[in-house]
């Protein structure tokens, strides 16, 4: 089979193509035919040798992504049949190996795909609606009525959590750039700010629950805007110690989390699409032969829902 080994960590120029053996599943795993990959920023930091580069520098060959969706070609699970239709995240935070045409999975990271729904669609719905639903369902328990505050609502983990948070009943208010106000108020968003108009702080108020996925200051510049006794998420490294000491002051509570492959959770996920209370936006597919244009374009910053990738 053909799979992107990451050569050593830099450029894309380090993700080699080769030929492999098929993988053999172990108990309770299932060998899946990959039909879509989904490309997130942990790739981008993995292969420049951060993210989870250190986790994986000893595996030979390193074959970095953990996003896909396919169909099951053998299986040692009661969970799933050959030909079944899945799609998760694998062994994350470990050694997804997900670049490549046939992937060894725990079933119990996997979630039958919804028949109206690509797989396309289905592989883009892992780790960035996995991280959504962990955030806003696991770790800040939503209920109906409060007052959510989505940064990078436009972007991949943030067009989840605004559909997940209306279909939970929140009120939603979404931050992205001029170019996605109709983008994110069409996801479901009851109000939408321009962080280019001016500082957000200023026009939001009364959150009960704030989600940052964009990191840097951010977190601590979304702190005056929770109520008493609200609670700010992080994912992207932005809530440290200085931002936790400062949430103390204010009466509020700041932590940041990391999404875990989750089976159970992927069966939410499906049920959300089956049902039309949450869709993938995919702005971009590329074929395997092209890994390299689809890392440059989530290296750009500016990508709406999702970037894919498709078997050639």
């Amino acid at each position: 089979m053909k799979i992107i080994a990451l050569q050593a960590p830099g450029g894309v120029d380090q993700l080699i193509y080769q030929e492999l053996a098929l993988p053999v599943p172990n108990n309770e795993e299932v060998l899946i035919e990959v039909r879509a990959i989904s490309i997130n920023p942990v790739d981008i930091k993995t292969r420049m040798g951060k993210g989870f580069y250190s986790r994986l520098k000893d595996e030979h060959p390193m074959i970095i992504g953990w996003d896909i969706s396919g169909v099951v070609s053998e299986t040692r699970s009661p969970l799933f049949k050959k030909g079944d239709a899945v799609f998760g995240m694998v062994n994350f935070p470990g050694h997804g190996r997900a670049y490549a045409e046939y992937v060894a999975a725990p079933a119990a990271h996997l979630a039958l795909k919804p028949a109206d729904i690509s797989f396309e669609e289905a592989a883009a719905a892992t780790l960035a609606a996995l991280t959504a639903w962990q955030v806003l369902v696991d770790h800040a328990g939503i209920k109906a009525g409060n007052r959510v505050l989505i940064h990078a609502a436009a972007g991949g983990v943030g067009h989840y959590a605004v559909q997940i948070a209306k279909a939970l009943g929140a009120h939603v208010t979404g931050i992205a750039s001029a170019a996605n106000r109709d983008f994110v108020l069409g996801l479901g968003a009851d109000e939408y700010f321009d962080y280019a108009t001016g500082p957000f702080e200023s026009g939001v108020h009364d959150i009960d629950m704030a989600f940052d996925a964009v990191g840097g200051d951010t977190g601590l510049r979304t702190l005056p805007v929770l109520k008493k006794g609200g609670l700010l998420i992080g994912i992207a490294g932005g809530i440290d110690d200085n931002v936790k000491e400062k949430a103390k002051e204010l009466g509020v509570t700041a932590i940041s989390t990391l999404v875990q492959s989750s089976g159970a959770d992927m069966n939410k996920i499906a049920e959300l699409l089956k049902n039309k209370k949450m869709h993938s936006t995919v702005s971009s597919v590329f074929p395997f032969s092209a890994m390299a244009d689809a890392h440059k374009q989530i290296e750009t910053g500016r990508t709406r829902g999702k970037i894919i990738v498709t078997m050639d």
